[in-house]
């Protein structure tokens, strides 16, 4: 279950201010989304009121009216328009109101409405029903003459124009106009974060809310949308600051919470990572989530959803769960835009449900190994940008929510990410600090989960320590996917022992740091760092397309140069090369330890230094420069793994996968921006066959052409020789003892492997070539097996037909 389910909404669908709408919304709003009640111990509105000025500009009187979010668009746009006609003019242009004469709204009349929400949640649903507020930095939602002709001095992030967020380590001006919290005025240089604390405290007290939203990153640096910032500038870093900008940042909590001590807090966070936050805007969050009290992390971050970068979203999700203050943590869903002409769930998604089963693909694991999926679903909004709460919505989506979360993980994936959060915190502030190194990190699995990689599972590197010092088979099943540690590090003594015992470890970033053991065991050495142009050579076997033989690294972007070549007893043949005139890189290497498998990728952020004016790296073009975050799914085929994407050309991207376990079996969650991009797979466990489905082996590999979006159970592996058709079809019971059943057609002499659910191991039937209910059909013997790759029924060659049932 989920603790909380949280319905984010706006005023529009309040037309008018009477009692009898206010009731009517409410009771829509609960009886909509009311399929929903029994996977939730509490329910939360979440109301996007304005923009927060409703808060900044409070006097205590009940019967002022407030700005509200009445328009659709920027409601105080930073650039004029120059264009010639105003009435095709952009929204983020020129705003425009959602009604001819929207309602004018007073304090009292929201101080009802989160009464009203309250009660009539807790009566349709029968669950206790919290209400929050929401305070936002930007200038989109309501007119804010507080934040741009007031005060715009606390406007120093300049993400939608200059002057246009506010930051909130700001001061402000003297201000003679009573407040809620200061009746005398606002003394000259009082901290934002003072003022904000205590207009909350008042506010949220005198309105009846139970908790307050922080939003679009405010309270994580100065320019929390993009991947420059206080240290970063696109160019360079500006190590010297990060002491100073963190205890601004942490001036901020310290001096809203004095004000404001017990008020929950949710957080949206950044739309980037822990790693990209920490070297652009020196982000303490590991300080953050220790020292403030009644704190919400940060959810999945809404973008992907307008520029389709998935992989940031992962990965910044990931990075923010890795370490968590307390036990709980958010998922969150964009349906509805209240504000920009766009619902995310019937436009910009296509009405495929990938950005609920890739994200709920994710899971965490705790220092006990204990796996921890989201407790908080919040719903991003509601209503549309015209106030209108169309059924459809809740309709298609609640039952793929609902799909989602019956399989949650309950074991940790294939891979696990072991996130160096302390680490990266160290790196950043230590001396000296090693900002590139933090900036490439990240910025690098981006690239990686986007290319394919299939990493939904995360450790910090603290938790990994306790939990293999403590039970060092605990991760036997997973392949670890770690940054190269420092040498005599903790992580590194950990790492060098299971290495040792057989875990097998994917491992990225620079050797320049690692201990003589991992050089030693990869067959490398260091020589003279070099960045720029290279050719590049990969061994045969990669994706159906000719990527560029042009590797373009950058050492601001990746860490620095590439300094690793063969040196020592070197194993097999590096997986990939870069050469540049006569010197020669090592970038991919597969070592073969006595006891397990070790992977190293160098890594290179491909992407062009000459574009990072907007929010994110831009990544090069595949066909002008080879896409090195692609040779970490690369790097797989040396732990018996093969991803493929059958691509006409290299400038196509390519299909996303997570992997995650419940109840012993996988599910396996892609998202296809184009769909002309069929998937080869194998894995450890052999061929997999995807239940419902139908492939085509061939190589030893199932390829499958998938659409958008897809979510689907897999409990069958196979071995065999021969090419041909395969399909794995769920059939039905047809008899009292049986459960489930899947038939697996097309077999060829195949060794077959079942990953049966806990439990149901001794009353597995496997018959031959008969139909339901199949009575006295031949039974096909098969050995219970367990070791690294699970715990499995293991057939000898089966050819025909097999019906597996339980």
């Amino acid at each position: 279950m989920f603790r909380s389910v949280t319905f984010e909404l706006s005023l529009k669908p309040f037309k008018d201010a009477s009692e009898a709408t206010m009731d009517t919304v409410c009771r829509r709003l609960f009886r909509q989304w009311l399929a929903l009640r029994p996977q939730a111990e509490s329910l939360a509105v979440m109301l996007w009121t304005a923009d927060g000025s409703e808060i900044l500009d409070y006097q205590g009187r009940l019967e002022a009216t407030f700005e509200w979010s009445k328009w659709q668009g920027v409601a105080n746009p930073h650039a004029a328009f120059t264009g010639k006609d105003p009435s095709r003019a952009s929204v983020h242009q020129i705003p425009r109101l959602y009604l001819p004469e929207p309602p004018e709204f007073t304090y009292a009349w929201l101080q009802r409405l989160v009464a009203r929400l309250k009660a009539v949640g807790a009566e349709i649903s029968g669950l206790p029903v919290r209400v929050g507020a929401t305070f936002d930095p930007g200038p989109e939602f309501a007119v804010s003459s507080f934040k741009y002709a007031r005060h715009p001095e606390i406007c120093m992030g300049d993400t939608m124009g200059k002057g246009s967020m506010v930051c909130c380590y700001a001061t402000l001006a003297a201000d003679q106009r009573p407040y809620a919290g200061f009746p005398a005025g606002i003394p000259e240089g009082t901290a934002f974060g003072t003022f904000l604390g205590r207009q909350a405290q008042h506010f949220l007290t005198d309105l009846g809310f139970d908790f307050l939203w922080l939003s679009n990153g405010f309270g994580f640096g100065l320019e929390t949308w993009g991947l420059q910032g206080a240290l970063f500038d696109g160019r360079r870093f500006a190590a010297g600051r990060t002491a100073e900008v963190r205890e601004k940042s942490l001036r901020f909590w310290r001096s809203f919470r004095a004000e404001c001590p017990d008020f929950p807090l949710e957080t949206r966070g950044t739309n980037l990572s822990t790693g990209m936050d920490l070297s652009s805007d020196a982000v303490p969050l590991r300080e953050i989530y220790d020292t403030v009290p009644h704190l919400l992390p940060p959810p999945n971050s809404p973008w992907a959803a307008l520029n389709g970068d998935f992989g940031l979203e992962l990965v910044g999700w990931m990075s923010h769960i890795a370490e968590i203050p307390g036990a709980h943590f958010p998922f969150r869903f964009y349906i509805h835009d209240p504000w920009f002409l766009n619902s995310p769930w019937l436009d910009r998604y296509q009405r495929e449900p990938h950005d609920i089963y890739l994200p709920l693909s994710v899971s965490r694991l705790d220092a006990a190994g204990r796996v921890q999926v989201p407790t908080e679903l919040k719903l991003l909004t509601a209503d549309d940008s015209w106030g209108d709460m169309p059924d459809q919505v809740p309709n298609e989506v609640i039952p793929h929510l609902l799909a989602a979360r019956a399989v949650a993980p309950d074991a940790a994936g294939p891979l696990l990410w072991v996130y160096p959060f302390d680490e990266y915190h160290a790196m950043t502030f230590g001396t000296p600090s090693r900002l590139e190194e933090v900036f490439f990190g990240d910025w690098f699995m981006r690239g990686a989960v986007n290319y394919g990689l299939p990493l939904n599972t995360v450790i910090s590197t603290r938790n990994a320590v306790a939990l293999l010092q403590r039970e060092p088979t605990a991760l036997a099943e997973s392949i670890l996917v770690t940054p190269v540690p420092d040498a005599g590090s903790d992580w590194d003594t950990v790492l060098s022992a299971a290495v040792g015992r057989g875990v097998r470890v994917l491992v990225y970033g620079p050797l320049t740091r690692a201990g003589d053991w991992l050089r030693t065991a990869l067959g490398l050495a260091l020589a003279e760092p070099l960045e720029g142009e290279f050719e590049i050579c990969v061994q045969p076997g990669g994706d159906g397309c000719d990527y560029a033989a042009v590797l373009r690294h950058h050492g601001l972007f990746s860490a620095g140069g590439l300094g690793e070549v063969v040196g020592g007893a070197a194993g097999s043949p590096p997986l990939a090369t870069a050469r540049q005139g006569t010197a020669e890189r090592v970038v991919a290497v597969t070592a073969a330890p006595a006891a397990g498998a070790l992977v190293w990728v160098r890594g290179t952020v491909s992407c062009d230094p000459q574009r990072v004016g907007g929010h994110l790296l831009v990544p090069y073009d595949a066909a002008q420069a080879f896409p090195a975050e692609a040779l970490m799914r690369r790097a797989l085929a040396g732990f018996g793994w093969e991803v493929i994407h059958d691509k006409a050309s290299p400038s196509q991207p390519g299909p996303m996968l997570c992997i995650s376990r419940h109840r012993n079996g996988f599910f396996l969650a892609g998202y296809s921006p184009d769909s002309t991009v069929a998937t080869q797979l194998r894995m450890p466990q052999g061929i997999p066959l995807l239940s419902g489905l139908d492939t085509w082996i061939s190589g030893g590999r199932a390829r499958y052409a998938l659409p958008g979006a897809w979510f689907r159970e897999c409990r069958v592996f196979i071995d065999q020789e021969d090419g041909g058709p395969v399909s794995c079809r769920v059939r039905y019971s047809g008899f009292p003892t049986i459960r489930r059943r899947l038939e697996i057609t097309g077999l060829r002499a195949a060794r077959v492997r079942f990953f049966y659910e806990p439990g149901t191991a001794a009353g597995v039937e496997l018959t031959r070539n008969a139909a339901v209910p199949c009575l006295g059909a031949e039974g096909v013997a098969a050995e219970v097996v367990t070791d690294r790759l699970g715990a499995y029924l293991q057939t000898a060659a089966v050819t025909g037909q097999l019906m597996i049932s339980w």
